[in-house]
């Protein structure tokens, strides 16, 4: 829970949930509220991470998102993974342009560049280790993100490295999301197709209309 006006935290729960986003979500929104001392009829808006990241948190999460702007009159505003972790890196170092980037797999890694200003000069995007490389030396760019050990041994050189973390602190995403201000409904950033399958607690059983009873 962020106050926009005041620039802080009010509030927050973080869990690491391996699976069982859609069962566990709603609580630990509430906690957060709870730890804020505020309700639902206090916020003016709902803030998600878009991604990239897991495809089935992304998916609950934004749905989540939306939900609550709905039944709230409020705005649901996305903010990626890759802007999250480059506010980060130019936190650490202003003034520098920041190359966030993350181990995606397969070879591939899931980048964007954002310039002095934080305003994004490239991407989101797949790119291979060697795109990744040259664009981050190019523009002498600050890494963070998974991938940044990576492009870093690479060429055999230090970087100014920010976070090296697949996702940013939950604060980050607030302070971003209020920046902002509404515009668009957030929608899921897949940068590739999803390998995700149904959680088992959400299959439901098929019915044969002719055998309904």
């Amino acid at each position: 829970v962020y106050d926009a006006d005041a620039e802080k935290e009010l509030g927050r729960e973080v869990r690491d949930l391996g699976k069982g986003h859609a069962e566990h979500l709603m609580a630990v929104i509430e906690t957060a509220l709870q730890a804020g001392g505020v309700g639902y009829p206090d916020l003016n808006a709902v803030a998600a991470s878009v991604g990239p990241g897991s495809f089935t948190g992304l998916r609950v999460g934004v749905s989540t998102a939306r939900g609550l702007a709905l039944a709230l009159k409020i705005p649901a505003i996305g903010v990626t993974t890759l802007e999250a972790l480059a506010a980060e890196g130019a936190s650490a170092f202003p003034g520098r342009a920041v190359f966030a980037a993350l181990n995606a797999g397969r070879e591939e890694i899931h980048a964007a560049l954002y310039d002095k200003a934080l305003a994004e000069a490239y991407g989101p995007s797949v790119v291979t280790l060697s795109e990744a490389t040259t664009m981050a030396i190019d523009a002498e760019a600050v890494l963070a993100g998974t991938a940044a050990p990576l492009i870093a041994r690479a060429v055999g050189g230090a970087f100014d490295t920010g976070p090296i973390a697949a996702t940013a602190d939950i604060a980050t995403y607030a302070r971003l999301a209020a920046a902002k201000g509404p515009g668009e409904k957030p929608k899921p950033l897949y940068l590739r197709g999803a390998d995700a399958k149904p959680q088992a607690g959400f299959i439901l059983p098929r019915q044969d209309k002719g055998n309904e009873p």
